[in-house]
């Protein structure tokens, strides 16, 4: 006899609409700072991690911390991948 319920370790449904989904915070801050590097990077979100001796490390260590930190971390994410969508366009 078989039980019809999903198991306790079954994987969360699909989110094709979130282009967050399956991206790891260290993954975003890594293309950020790939991106617009670490000036760049402190000019559009000032918090020390990345103003004061940065490291992917550091800025993980604070952005798991501080829930708006990290907000404003993918919505910058997002803003990065909007524009090199319509670069790619061109």
């Amino acid at each position: 006899m078989t039980d019809a319920s999903p198991s306790p370790a079954s994987p969360p449904p699909a989110q094709p609409r979130n282009p967050l989904h399956g991206i790891t915070l260290e993954a975003m801050v890594v293309a950020l700072q790939q991106h617009f590097g670490w000036d760049g990077l402190s000019s559009r979100i000032p918090v020390r991690c990345f103003q004061n001796d940065p490291s992917v490390a550091s800025s993980l260590r604070f952005l798991r911390k501080t829930p708006w930190a990290r907000e404003k971390v993918e919505g910058l994410y997002l803003f990065m991948l909007r524009e090199q969508r319509r670069n790619a366009r061109r």
